[in-house]
């Protein structure tokens, strides 16, 4: 059910400038979404990122610990009615969450996937699957064959170039004629991958893809 709650003009700004700054090629691809899923996209995108980088800002377990359990909470606060959090990505993902109908077991899937990664190598199929689920979400797209394209492109943009990763696009791709249209902004990336493209060149190659649907 759609909520009232809408984070600030300024968390918006935010997010969309993070997302662009940290992560432009989805940047790129999710502005072919319209809004309000646009918007909703930046927000996991942004969430996704919060979560990734907990490795990085500290190298102590428990420290790292501690900020998962934060995001865990900001999730819960994000489906509910409370205010949230005083943080813009927290902000913008309580909006998307309240608008879009996003549960709070599809939020801690992907919070605990990325925490994996504390101890050990990161479950790329594991975290793919669950970003995938949201996004489609927010797109409203609800079909198998688009789910498991999804789910194949996220996984895959979380990989090295190698013959596992060409075989998930490969799988993606197999299905292209059944999927939805609208899941078009988390399919783009995967023209990209793996093709040395300058960052004039990626808005043109991605006009083309969305075109023709030759993601």
């Amino acid at each position: 059910m759609s909520s009232p709650y809408r984070a600030s003009d300024a968390s918006h700004r935010y997010v969309l400038d993070l997302v662009r700054r940290v992560d432009r090629d989805r940047f790129l691809c999710s502005l072919f979404a319209p809004e309000p899923a646009r918007s909703g996209l930046m927000a996991l995108l942004a969430f996704d990122h919060e979560l990734a980088r907990t490795p990085s800002v500290t190298s102590e377990p428990l420290l790292a610990e501690i900020r998962i359990e934060w995001w865990r909470g900001a999730a819960t606060e994000a489906v509910s009615t409370a205010t949230a959090r005083a943080q813009p990505v927290v902000e913008a993902l309580s909006e998307t969450a309240r608008r879009h109908g996003l549960t709070l077991d599809a939020l801690l899937a992907l919070v605990n996937a990325r925490a994996e990664e504390i101890d050990g190598p990161l479950d790329v199929v594991r975290t793919g699957t669950a970003l995938a689920d949201l996004q489609l979400t927010v797109l409203g797209v609800a079909d198998e064959a688009s789910r498991r394209a999804a789910r194949a492109v996220a996984a895959a943009g979380l990989m090295g170039e190698g013959p596992e990763r060409t075989e998930l696009l490969a799988e993606a791709r197999a299905g292209r004629t059944k999927v939805d249209p609208a899941a078009l902004p988390i399919l783009l990336p995967a023209r990209l991958l793996g093709r040395p493209l300058t960052a004039w060149q990626k808005p043109i190659v991605l006009w083309w893809a969305a075109r023709w649907g030759q993601w």
